[in-house]
């Protein structure tokens, strides 16, 4: 298991940082994937961007690849659980999928204290404040330790190139943007698939720390699970034999997502306004074997990365 460092080197100058495909459809560019909408199927394009703080900072070789697998993965291991829209997956960067109706708002389920953003329930707790996204939090947690009992925490969705705002279930009924049977079915849903993330990622030698979760409504009204789920950068994923030991010293748990990336990036200065900072070679290969490792831990098979110019592939492989 693992990945030749040299490959990925080489790797950083054949990243996936654009696509244009005609005759796919309608684009639609997000932060990571670009999308491509045509009657009821959406073609989804994962490409090697990396964001942070909501904004695309760089781009981490392979990281198509590895977030659409295991992506794909996870919708197999749970569609006992909840229905997504996944339909195929015809090449290692792209899934085609249900065309859904998004709902207005993220799902986020929490399980620990901690996080390193403006906006984490550890700033928070850390600020003094004991009331997070509407969830009361006891006095006397420290920073990495487990909540009382995981907690979803929705956020409203913000347009590309702004930020995503913390909110919680009264404000989210309040507002109109779902109603309180849709919120309902959210909760039942979000609370059942992360249990079993959870239970997943610690029969491989993980903690699934936290994660975002994206629903839609099919065209009978049925919740979806769309866009992605308990990838690296949509979840934080610790080693479970290394966090007692991190905790004792005092130090972060050892992840596998992009919290490294985030945080280096921190440590120069750039938390998301302006321009960010060149990730450099080292630190993107660095960011790229952690999540080529996530897959394989979590997925129990070695990564099988594909050199083949990525454009070029995608074309042949749907038929353009």
């Amino acid at each position: 298991m693992g990945i030749d460092p040299r490959l990925l080197v080489e790797q950083c100058s054949r990243t996936l940082v654009h696509t244009d495909f005609t005759g796919l459809g309608e684009r639609i560019e997000g932060k990571v994937r670009d999308s491509y909408r045509s009657g009821d199927r959406r073609t989804i394009v994962v490409t090697d961007r990396v964001s942070c703080f909501d904004r695309v900072v760089g781009t981490l070789p392979f990281k198509g690849q590895v977030l659409n697998q295991i992506a794909a993965f996870w919708f197999e291991a749970t569609s006992a659980i909840a229905p997504n829209h996944l339909l195929g997956v015809p090449d290692p960067n792209v899934s085609v999928v249900r065309e859904c109706r998004p709902l207005p708002v993220e799902f986020v389920m929490r399980a620990y204290l901690t996080g390193s953003t403006g906006t984490s329930i550890w700033t928070a707790y850390a600020r003094g404040e004991r009331s997070y996204c509407g969830h009361l939090l006891p006095e006397g947690l420290r920073k990495h330790e487990p909540l009382p009992q995981p907690i979803l925490t929705p956020t409203t969705k913000a347009p590309k190139g702004e930020h995503d705002l913390l909110t919680s279930r009264d404000e989210v009924l309040a507002s109109g943007a779902v109603d309180a049977r849709v919120y309902a079915e959210a909760e039942r849903l979000t609370s059942a698939l992360f249990a079993e993330g959870q239970r997943h990622a610690a029969s491989r030698g993980l903690i699934l720390v936290d994660t975002k979760y994206e629903l839609g409504q099919d065209e009978s009204g049925r919740l979806v699970v769309i866009d992605e789920i308990h990838t690296p950068d949509s979840s934080r994923y610790w080693y479970r034999d290394r966090y007692e030991q991190a905790l004792s010293r005092g130090h972060d748990p050892e992840a596998l997502d992009k919290e490294y990336v985030r945080r280096w990036l921190q440590e120069h200065d750039y938390r998301g306004e302006g321009p960010s900072p060149e990730l450099p070679i080292d630190v993107r290969c660095e960011a790229a074997r952690r999540y080529i490792e996530a897959f394989e831990q979590i997925a129990g098979r070695d990564f099988a990365p594909d050199t083949e110019p990525p454009a070029e592939r995608i074309r042949r492989n749907l038929g353009l």
